[in-house]
């Protein structure tokens, strides 16, 4: 009887093990029994099925990156070659509508397909050297929302869409460095005149202030001021013994010193 027991028991475990799952963080299970698909999605936990007619589906909840190395046609009839990244997840309250509707294969059924139809329509309005600059980020938010335009009501988000290498045509490389290096060169040369014209003004200004400050001593100098301001000064030096004050008849007065009278 132990005999009989010991294999029922190890059958009753095995039996009981592949009736449970657990559904992890940032994850959403989705119970399929006889075929048909349960509408409310199984959050966290332990779940216990009958592993018979029931089927849970594990769908995971967190972001979830495509990579992808694809050609970009451009405005002018180029092709790009390029490595894109798209960052997408599922939403949990919509998980049974998407296995029911696309299946556990749902990112090459619906985001792959919708991915390569944006970003050949979005890449055709820009030119190659484009999305080597700085339109890079403008390529990238429009994919975004043409993809968000078409997945969000079918349960996806996507969170961005990354360009993240650039080969360009042969010489079209170079053509851009050459390009960018002048406008380099222009700005600096930009900012050489700029300091060149700030200097010339501060010098117009500065001559400007001399010339007002000039015209205001001369407006102030009248004829009697000049007469009263020399006699005040040769009094100061008359009063040194070294020197003598001659008055002259209506004239300036003259400073004469002993040693160059005889």
């Amino acid at each position: 009887m132990k005999r009989v027991m010991n294999p029922l028991a190890f059958l009753a475990v095995i039996l009981f093990l592949s009736s449970c799952t657990v559904v992890r963080q940032g994850e959403v299970g989705v119970k399929r029994t006889l075929g048909k698909i349960r509408p409310e999605p199984l959050r966290e936990g332990v779940k216990v099925f009958n592993p018979f007619v029931t089927r849970i589906i594990k769908m995971p909840t967190r972001t979830t990156n495509i990579e992808v190395r694809l050609p970009l046609p451009s405005k002018e009839g180029l092709t790009v070659q390029s490595d894109v990244s798209i960052l997408y997840r599922v939403v949990g309250g919509q998980a049974p509508q998407i296995i029911e509707n696309l299946g556990k294969n749902y990112d090459q059924v619906v985001i792959l397909p919708v991915f390569r139809s944006a970003v050949a329509d979005v890449s055709a309005r820009y030119f190659a050297k484009d999305m080597h600059t700085g339109q890079r980020t403008a390529i990238e938010n429009s994919i975004r929302e043409q993809m968000m335009s078409q997945l969000k009501d079918r349960g996806f988000i996507v969170e961005s869409v990354l360009l993240k290498s650039i080969v360009l045509p042969s010489g079209l490389t170079k053509a851009i460095e050459e390009k960018l290096e002048a406008e380099q060169d222009s700005q600096r040369m930009q900012f050489v005149l700029d300091k060149e014209r700030q200097e010339a003004q501060r010098r117009i200004i500065e001559a400007t202030g001399v010339r007002d400050a000039q015209k205001i001593i001369n407006e102030g100098l009248t004829p009697m001021l000049i007469q009263f301001k020399s006699i005040e000064a040769f009094n100061k030096l008359a009063a040194s013994s070294n020197s003598k004050v001659i008055i002259t008849g209506g004239g300036a007065p003259l400073l004469i010193s002993p040693d160059k009278v005889e």
